[in-house]
């Protein structure tokens, strides 16, 4: 926002957190973000504050809080969103908006305006989902794919979407569409999206396990049917499943609130797309143990990446760090790397070996797995590697090497669906 002009406040309750972004210094990993953070601080444009008094001018208030899972339930933690709420209602001025970008489950917005309009009767709320994704964050949210805004009918309505077409000017008049629409719509796109996404994902995953089975070649399968537009071939990419701090727990939390609206018979697929997902994890581990003889005690692996995606270093819900700890419970040495995310793994768990690169994880190893599909990963050459390990064997938990390379240079190359 302080990049295209804006004037712009960050409010956090963790002061460390603040003292780190107010420092220039960003608290994780996102391509892009330390250069586009320390500009905006040098444009003036930019402060931080953990005083929710010190957002009292201003006229659109971005809410931005995690949304994660509540231990031992399905149902989406919404302490943080009613918190920052209930602390930034104080400070509302007439005439100001509150646009909701947290992940919520459905009827969230209405609630959250109804406690607004109490506490400012001429300020409101809209709901206004980011679409963003790590690793491609700064360009998602300076170039959007679209907006969505979910407003109150009437004037109200039209005010706040007047508002937000400000704050977006811009891109919009990139011609970046904009639906307009009501908060429960509003809150429904987004996880909606995310469900559709986890589906298509465990839909190849499946079909990978039909291609081992048969002999098939799940990659040349989803080429085949991702030539019909009604498919396409973005996310048929079969490996180890999805990950991270969206797909997981915003699926889950989908379920809980139709099981609450009493349509959860409507959502009841998720479960299935949720258990492939997490039967990918253990099928990795199956591969690798085939791979090496049958038992993984002792026997030395390489994981090569623990983000749950490349260019990230968030671990939330990775299934490479998953595996990871899967094998080691099984009696494995595991070595692992990963280019951004080893201080995150080694908070999660110390009692794995890290080492600060590719080649170093491979020596000596029984085993190499990638699990992460980081691009010096991927442009890994087999026949410099040869040599290094104890044995030459690749489970390629995200099928993103070429198998022939490989083989032709020695390597005993085992993929998810690869015949």
């Amino acid at each position: 926002m302080a990049s295209l002009g804006h004037e712009v406040v960050g409010i956090d309750v963790d002061e460390h957190r603040i003292a780190e972004l107010a420092a220039g210094r960003p608290p994780f990993f996102e391509p892009g973000f330390e250069e586009i953070l320390q500009a905006s601080l040098a444009s003036g444009l930019l402060r931080f504050s953990t005083d929710f008094a010190d957002a009292a001018d201003a006229r659109v208030h971005f809410l931005a809080v995690g949304t994660p899972q509540i231990a031992g339930s399905n149902a989406a933690d919404l302490r943080y969103v009613n918190s920052a709420t209930e602390a930034l209602l104080p400070h509302l001025a007439p005439g100001s908006l509150v646009a909701g970008k947290s992940t919520v489950p459905v009827g969230t917005a209405a609630r959250l305006d109804a406690m607004v309009t109490v506490a400012q009767p001429e300020a409101q709320l809209a709901w206004n989902p980011e679409f963003l994704r790590e690793g491609f964050a700064v360009a998602d949210t300076l170039t959007p794919d679209r907006f969505v805004y979910g407003v109150r009918s009437g004037d109200d309505g039209i005010t706040a979407t007047a508002m937000l077409d400000e704050v977006y000017a811009g891109a919009i008049e990139a011609g970046t569409p904009r639906l307009v629409t009501d908060f429960a719509t509003a809150e429904l796109v987004k996880v909606s999206a995310n469900a559709f996404l986890a589906t298509k994902i465990s839909f190849i995953n499946a079909m990978s396990e039909i291609a081992e089975a048969t002999g098939a070649d799940v990659t040349a399968l989803a080429d085949a049917i991702g030539h019909d537009t009604r498919i396409g071939r973005r996310f048929l990419n079969a490996g180890v499943g999805f990950g991270g701090g969206c797909l997981p727990k915003d699926i889950r939390a989908f379920q809980a609130r139709a099981d609450e609206l009493g349509v959860g018979e409507s959502l009841a697929f998720l479960a299935d797309v949720d258990a492939t997902n997490l039967r990918q994890r253990e099928r990795v581990v199956r591969l690798t143990t085939t791979a090496v003889g049958g038992d993984l005690t002792g026997a030395r692996i390489a994981i090569l990446g623990l983000a749950f995606k490349p260019d990230s270093d968030d671990v939330r819900d990775s299934p490479a760090l998953d595996v990871a700890r899967r094998l080691r419970a099984a009696g494995a040495t595991v070595v692992a790397t990963d280019p951004e995310a080893i201080e995150n793994s080694r908070r999660l768990n110390p009692d794995l070996e890290y080492v600060a690169d590719a080649r170093t994880a491979i020596t000596g190893s029984d085993a190499v797995i990638l699990l992460t599909e980081w691009s010096e990963y991927r442009q890994l050459d087999p026949v410099d590697l040869v040599g290094l390990p104890a044995a030459a064997v690749l489970i390629d938990g995200r099928n993103a090497v070429e198998p022939a390379t490989w083989r032709d240079a020695g390597w005993s190359y085992v993929g998810m669906g690869r015949s």
